[in-house]
């Protein structure tokens, strides 16, 4: 079975060292890795046309894949990378099995409460909401509830360890442990 590999780690400076360590560890559990690290990227005229490449080629990978594992930590920001979240949506709509892991356990919900320095009140009907009057989530959930439940609608799970700040792209028990429940799960092992 064909895996694609969500997550921002084509961001990181050493992008190719830590994918090919998950690209290993892939295959260590019995998958085909397919990874957006592992696209040729076109020469085009101009910046935009570069970037509608790789999302052509992005979606040609992971309609070649039978699920995904995507990786949820929040990335410059309090939420998951909102590419990884575009894939993981994809892949959820073509009904493929999913998977995802994070690397931090605090939910979202106390994630945003940092982001309004802790300033979170309930309205008249009882919705927790920020200064600026939004709505804010708190149903104990990694991320927004469609990135969780789009997981477990499709059977997978959300695997949650908290690392530290310098490891937070880099360790990757957390996409081992997904690698494991999805072997088990899908290959039988």
């Amino acid at each position: 079975m064909r895996v694609y590999l969500a997550g921002p780690e084509v961001f990181l400076p050493n992008a190719r060292a830590v994918l090919d360590e998950k690209i290993e560890l892939t295959r260590r559990y019995g998958f085909t890795p397919v990874s957006p690290g592992d696209l040729e990227i076109p020469q085009t005229e101009t910046r935009k046309s570069r970037g509608l490449a790789i999302s052509a080629i992005d979606e040609r990978l992971m309609s070649s894949a039978d699920f995904i594992i995507a990786n949820l930590t929040p990335f410059r920001g309090i939420a998951a990378d909102v590419g990884t979240a575009y894939e993981l949506g994809f892949m959820c709509a073509r009904g493929c099995p999913a998977y995802a892991f994070t690397n931090n356990s605090r939910d979202h919900f106390a994630r945003v409460r940092d982001y309004y320095d802790g300033v979170i009140v309930k309205d008249d009907q009882g919705h927790a909401r920020g200064p600026d009057g939004l709505a804010v989530e708190d149903f104990g959930m990694v991320d927004n509830l469609m990135l969780h439940g789009g997981v477990e609608a499709r059977g997978g799970v959300v695997v949650v360890r908290e690392v530290t700040p310098d490891r937070l792209f880099l360790d990757l028990g957390a996409f081992e442990e997904c690698l494991a429940i999805a072997a088990a799960r899908l290959l039988g092992r």
